[in-house]
């Protein structure tokens, strides 16, 4: 789910603005930090901004709902090692995966 031009545009005026507030982060700071914040390895100080952050920003809670949403699908797509791939794959996408899930194999 890509966001749409007005929303990313929302959300660059929105940052604009919360740069100015003490102790707050912007949007585009929320996106630099959020794998850190979903590893759980922010320091508190910085966990307690990005939740501020998440409460009065609804277009970073829905990116961040998103976020979460895209990598658990991503997860489940591997869930099933002997699944059977359809007929229509590329050939060259099935070697591009399988050498990205196993990069110290031999070719």
């Amino acid at each position: 789910m890509t966001p749409s031009y007005g929303s990313r545009a929302l959300r660059f005026m929105k940052g604009l603005m919360l740069r100015n507030l003490p102790l707050m982060i912007t949007c585009r700071e929320f996106e630099d930090f959020l794998l850190d914040y979903l590893e759980g390895n922010l320091p508190r100080g910085q966990r307690r901004i990005f939740d501020l952050h998440l409460a009065i920003c609804r277009e970073c809670r829905d990116y961040l709902a998103a976020y979460k949403e895209t990598m658990a699908l991503g997860k489940r797509a591997f869930d099933d090692p002997a699944a059977v791939l359809p007929q229509t794959v590329p050939e060259d996408l099935i070697t591009a995966v399988m050498e990205a899930r196993h990069p110290d194999s031999e070719k």
